[in-house]
């Protein structure tokens, strides 16, 4: 079967460098049955002649795949589907800009999806009162779900919102900041803290993966224009299919 490669072009206009939209791409067709185990990938001359870019650029985008498990060269042959090449997909976030998991999943033609744990207000305990600067046992609203991609649970998202800026945090049915972006309460930068954890007995339950599994604990305070602190969010990701990309320049 020919496969057109128009699909894999990538958006000159994206903020994510071109040899990671291609790996997203070429991952989502080999996850869709276009390439199966043992068929052998275009070459990197030809996803360069076809898609209008480096040579170096589909190379790297090949590598990436090959780190991953999903691909393996064969010297003098070309590039092939692993047969225990992983079967989700993997969500890489740029760490220079500042973007929401609903976004990133759509722009590599994911579906994104959340099972919520918890939606409810409360009076802030001592880590919120500092972390969004305020009072005492102020009134907070709190948001805790499982986070899907393609239906497959990939992380464990909590959120702290002061009440003002959320009052009924039940009406928030899928993204959070598209929800407080029609509200004018989307943060305009955010601070994060990545570190590895691993997966309690409870994060292991509520996932559905092994206790002791490999995560990545990112916290994250995101600010209005303002300065104002608006969010306070606790996120566990499964490191298999969560990544963090910074692109670095001399």
């Amino acid at each position: 079967m020919t496969v057109p490669l128009g699909q894999f072009v990538p958006d000159i206009h994206s903020a994510t460098p071109a040899y990671l939209q291609l790996a997203g791409k070429l991952t989502e067709a080999i996850h869709g049955g276009l390439w199966r185990h043992d068929v052998a990938l275009p070459s990197e001359r030809t996803l360069a002649d076809a898609l209008s870019i480096s040579r170096s650029t589909a190379r790297k985008a090949i590598d990436v795949l090959c780190q991953r498990g999903m691909l393996n060269r064969k010297r003098g042959s070309g590039t092939y589907v692993n047969a225990a090449a992983p079967s989700l997909p993997t969500l890489q976030q740029p760490l220079s800009r500042l973007t929401h998991f609903s976004e990133e999943l759509r722009r590599r033609n994911m579906t994104p999806g959340s099972r919520w744990l918890l939606r409810e207000v409360g009076l802030a305990d001592a880590e919120e009162t500092l972390s969004l600067g305020l009072s005492p046992s102020a009134p907070v609203s709190r948001l805790k779900r499982l986070r899907l991609a393609d239906g497959v649970v990939i992380g464990i998202e909590s959120t702290t919102i002061p009440r003002q800026y959320l009052p009924r945090p039940i009406e928030v049915e899928d993204s959070l900041y598209a929800y407080l972006d029609a509200n004018q309460g989307a943060p305009s930068r955010a601070l994060q803290h990545i570190r590895a954890v691993n997966a309690t007995l409870e994060q292991s339950r509520v996932a559905g993966i092994k206790r002791g599994a490999a995560m990545l604990f990112i916290t994250r305070v995101g600010y209005l224009d303002n300065g104002c602190a608006i969010e306070l969010t606790h996120s566990y990701y499964r490191s298999e299919y969560y990544d963090f990309l910074a692109e670095l320049r001399r």
